[in-house]
């Protein structure tokens, strides 16, 4: 697979069928949007579990538009929104593959469930958990889930739960989990899904609106994640362009083994 890199991000550029193809074997998908790549400057541990990917595809038609723009193009955008309804379509006659929906109100993923369900014709959906706030600290409840998803007997996890905290759950736990080969990270797709939230109107996920799509509807709790962070992402991508971008955990790898050095002279 070709790779392409955009700031600290290793993004695979893959096309959607491919993609659906090679998850027959099983994976990990994290799905890098511009908030995404942000955090990754910030968020060391978020950066490490991010490593552990096997698949990192671009969910953003502005992270398309920035690789052009520094020369490498991406192939095909592929959202955690269009990648779901794409891989259980493409698997609905494959009963090996049954999906444990992880986020949202219970409502709200039951609901889900419900849809995806009637969409495929059989319960390729076998079950569907809402979590409370902050159960990512909780370990008893994290334990709980897990139970959860072993005793569903579930070959994937679709969790929508936000990022960082979905990727970095799938790297936690993924070992405890028996019967789960396939990890998708889906972000508001569940939501989606159900009904409860609307997508953007096609021409604008096309475009690379979505975005303001998305910021229309919930200005107060987006307006951080797509308005403060512009003008810093345009800076590093700037950076990248003139060859001045480094990634700022590979420099703090590279301090301390200088001061190691240092020390054992």
């Amino acid at each position: 697979m070709r790779q392409i890199n955009l700031l600290n991000v290793t993004i695979h550029n893959i096309r959607m069928q491919e993609l659906l193809g090679r998850l027959r074997n099983g994976g990990i998908v994290f799905t890098p949007n511009v908030d995404h790549v942000m955090k990754l400057q910030k968020n060391r541990d978020f950066y490490g579990v991010y490593q552990e990917a096997d698949y990192r595809v671009c969910d953003s038609k502005v992270l398309m538009h920035v690789s052009n723009f520094l020369g490498t193009p991406i192939q095909e955008k592929i959202s955690g929104s269009d990648l779901f309804p794409a891989f259980y379509h493409y698997y609905k006659g494959d009963e090996n593959i049954t999906i444990f929906l992880l986020g949202s109100e219970t409502k709200v993923v039951e609901q889900a469930q419900k849809k995806v369900n009637t969409k495929i014709g059989r319960d390729i959906v076998v079950a569907a958990h809402s979590p409370s706030f902050g159960f990512e600290e909780n370990e008893q409840e994290c334990q709980k889930i897990v139970e959860l998803i072993n005793h569903s007997q579930a070959t994937v996890l679709a969790i929508g739960v936000g990022a960082p905290k979905q990727e970095m759950w799938i790297v936690k736990y993924r070992e405890q989990l028996k019967h789960v080969k396939i990890f998708l990270a889906i972000g508001a797709t569940i939501e989606f899904e159900a009904g409860s939230v609307q997508r953007s109107p096609k021409w604008m996920s096309e475009i690379g609106l979505e975005w303001f799509y998305r910021l229309a509807l919930e200005p107060q709790r987006l307006w951080k994640r797509y308005v403060l962070s512009a003008v810093p992402f345009c800076y590093l991508v700037l950076q990248q362009r003139l060859q001045l971008y480094q990634n700022p955990w590979l420099v703090v790898e590279a301090k301390k083994s200088k001061r190691l050095v240092s020390m054992k002279k």
